[in-house]
């Protein structure tokens, strides 16, 4: 074992073929991490304490550069594709070799821990990192172990991450200098070429996209938070549609802000920790993350700091717009401490439509959430990925997370539909993206309407309210909800040029109906005409 500092693990790191290495930082508390991202000048602290990094020209994640070994038993059941590219064992094993070598000679940090919440359904994990200050983002993601767990921690799945070894794409066969290979039999992950934080994150989520649903459990992008009442509501949508922001809320406990499953005794968290977007984060808007972010301990990716004052400007984009804090979910006041919850009662899917034209909230019927979980549509913004343009671009990402799915999609919706079946929680997509007007014209539906909206559905406020049927989409509207403008629920009467508007929204619905072709033959019949142009249910 090389030089150890912190616990180690009796299972070493020889396991993973890691051998002649300089000192190996075993699971260290936070304050020695910062202490060591600062003598390492790997980042610098602000004020009031957080750590500022720099993630270099990787400022969102590379969908692009995401592989899977192709091996049996599981080649049989990857969604292989443009979200899961196959590499061979011996292209991986060769790309495990030369990283194996650099990091010969090299300090190593260790961070020992688990994802899942639920006993049951618990998956042990190990990242091995070259700089201190991932191995902090990964302590305040993941799920601790308690210090007298550490020596017999055996992992199930252990990353390797170096951002500075760099893949050569004649040898490797990947697209770019970056990698994201997962081999899921030997239970290995190889994180290299980048230095964005959430491709720690979002490896260790395909895997558990992977293990859990073969258990029966539906593995879910989404947030979760609970009443005073015990009532659990769901938040699915992709980054920067609001997962994290809606459901930091003062009046619910937070079980988590973006990972979870859904077992047969009610949700968990897969992790421990939040990961949200702070641009433009303001202390009137989203207090709770606002704190969060001044805290002893907060990793914050690319957020502009005054070297003089220490002070932070969460306006400035001059990085990216897709600036970013980790932190403890424990830095968010009154969490679920043990990160479960009951069956939802509530769920709501989250769009950013860019195009201004769906409802800010609309109910949906069983097979409409069917629909709409499997079109995942919203519009992806500037910087969440490599090579995202400021403008926002439409997308559809089945079950609001294809980037992470490494099985087809209708296995996650043939889990949703037992779910909704056995349970029958109220279901409603809200649109926090443009109003009066696609993006460049119109502009973000104000957060306070949105909040006012998910208060409304979670207290049962908009039973009784009339709805109208939008004649484009086939979704039942509200015509009435407390704290909003009657004129904000119906995005027509918000636009300047009415014939505008259903030329936008008949383009938007053609494309609903294309991109749900692929799913032709592979749902039932009720769930594939539930689409745009079909009667809202009521």
């Amino acid at each position: 074992m090389p030089n150890a500092i912190g616990t180690p693990s009796r299972h070493g790191l020889e396991n993973h073929g890691l051998t002649n290495l300089n000192l190996a930082y075993w699971t260290l508390p936070s304050a020695m991490l910062v202490e060591r991202i600062v003598s390492r000048r790997e980042g610098q602290l602000a004020h009031l304490g957080p750590v500022v990094v720099r993630t270099g020209h990787h400022t969102g994640r590379s969908p692009n550069d995401k592989f899977i070994v192709q091996q049996a038993p599981s080649d049989s059941r990857v969604w292989w594709g443009k979200v899961n590219r196959p590499m061979t064992p011996a292209q991986f094993e060769r790309l495990h070799l030369r990283m194996r070598s650099y990091f010969q000679g090299r300090d190593v940090f260790v961070q020992d821990a688990v994802a899942g919440a639920h006993p049951a359904h618990a998956v042990p994990i190990r990242i091995v990192t070259e700089y201190a200050w991932h191995s902090l983002f990964a302590r305040n993601l993941f799920l601790r172990l308690p210090p007298a767990a550490l020596p017999d921690q055996i992992p199930q799945f252990t990353l390797l991450d170096a951002p500075r070894f760099h893949a050569i794409p004649e040898e490797d066969s990947t697209n770019s200098e970056v990698f994201i290979a997962l081999d899921l039999e030997r239970g290995l992950i190889l994180v290299g070429g980048t230095s964005y934080g959430g491709e720690i994150k979002k490896a260790m989520f395909t895997v558990l996209n992977y293990i859990l649903p073969q258990r029966g459990v539906l593995s879910m992008h989404c947030s979760a938070n609970v009443g005073e009442q015990g009532d659990v509501a769901l938040f699915f949508g992709l980054s920067g549609t609001g997962k994290t922001t809606l459901s930091s809320d003062a009046a619910r406990r937070l079980v988590g802000d973006d990972e979870h499953g859904w077992a047969d005794d009610g949700v968990f968290n897969f992790e421990g920790g939040c990961y949200a977007k702070t641009i433009r984060l303001r202390p009137e808007l989203e207090p709770l993350i606002w704190e969060a972010t001044r805290r002893f301990g907060t990793v914050l990716e690319n957020v502009v700091m005054d070297v003089e004052s220490r002070r932070l400007d969460f306006e400035d984009g001059t990085f990216t717009e897709n600036t970013r804090a980790a932190y403890p979910l424990g830095f968010i006041p009154n969490p679920v401490a043990e990160g479960r919850g009951g069956h939802p009662r509530t769920i709501f899917f989250l769009t950013a439509d860019a195009t201004g034209v769906l409802p800010p909230i609309a109910r949906l019927t069983p097979s409409q959430a069917m629909y709409h979980f499997l079109s995942g549509y919203t519009s992806k913004l500037g910087g969440t990925e490599k090579g995202l343009a400021a403008e926002p671009q439409l997308t559809f990402s089945a079950c609001f997370a294809a980037p992470f799915l490494p099985l087809p999609p209708t296995t996650y919706s043939r889990l949703l539909g037992e779910k909704l079946a056995a349970h029958q929680p109220e279901v409603w997509l809200v649109n926090t993206g443009w109003t009066g007007g696609p993006f460049g014209v119109g502009q973000r539906i104000a957060l306070p309407y949105t909040r006012a909206m998910v208060s409304a559905a979670l207290h049962g406020h908009l039973q009784g309210v009339p709805f109208r049927n939008d004649p484009w989409f086939g979704l039942a509207v509200p015509t009435r909800c407390p704290g909003v403008p009657e004129g904000v629920l119906d995005p027509r009467s918000t636009w300047g040029d009415a014939r505008a508007y259903d030329a936008r929204a008949g383009a938007l619905a053609a494309r609903f109906t294309e991109n749900f072709k692929q799913f032709d033959g592979l749902v039932a019949r009720e769930v594939q005409e539930a689409g745009p142009g079909q009667t809202a249910g009521g």
